[in-house]
């Protein structure tokens, strides 16, 4: 995978959200991704900043348009510093939720990307990494 652009923004308000998901707007754009498949990005995309804010108490989101057999995609890696996922097999099960949330977040934002990648450590945070595909294949 070649990564042809990359910018980190860093999330502590819920004013954060509102640049990061219009970057991701841009960056989708840019690449000529369809609306739908913008559509699905931003939605995980804004399922998992929120979680970085009420969970982890915020932390560094990382954009990236990457390219892989000449197909771009957006990758969308958020960090944070919070006390981690305890179990994360039964965090990635629909209807779990620690806060008063549905707990579809991180399921059903896997759903919505190409790929999916989360690592959680105990008392050191979280990270998990996105990937959309621009034809979302």
């Amino acid at each position: 995978m070649i990564v042809l652009s990359k910018e980190k923004l860093p999330i502590q308000k819920e004013q954060d959200v509102v640049l990061f998901r219009n970057r991701i707007k841009e960056l989708a754009t840019k690449i000529g991704m369809s609306l739908v498949n913008q559509t699905k990005l931003i939605t995980a995309a804004s399922e998992l900043v929120r979680n970085m804010l009420r969970y982890g108490g915020g932390g560094i989101t990382q954009l990236e348009i990457v390219s892989r057999n000449s197909i771009p995609g957006v990758r969308l890696v958020f960090k944070d510093e919070g006390p981690g996922i305890k179990d994360v097999t039964l965090a990635m099960k629909d209807g779990y939720s620690t806060g008063k949330s549905l707990g579809l977040g991180l399921p059903g934002a896997k759903r919505l990307v190409n790929e999916f990648d989360i690592k959680s450590e105990i008392g050191k945070g979280t990270t998990v990494t996105i990937i959309r595909w621009k034809n979302g294949l």
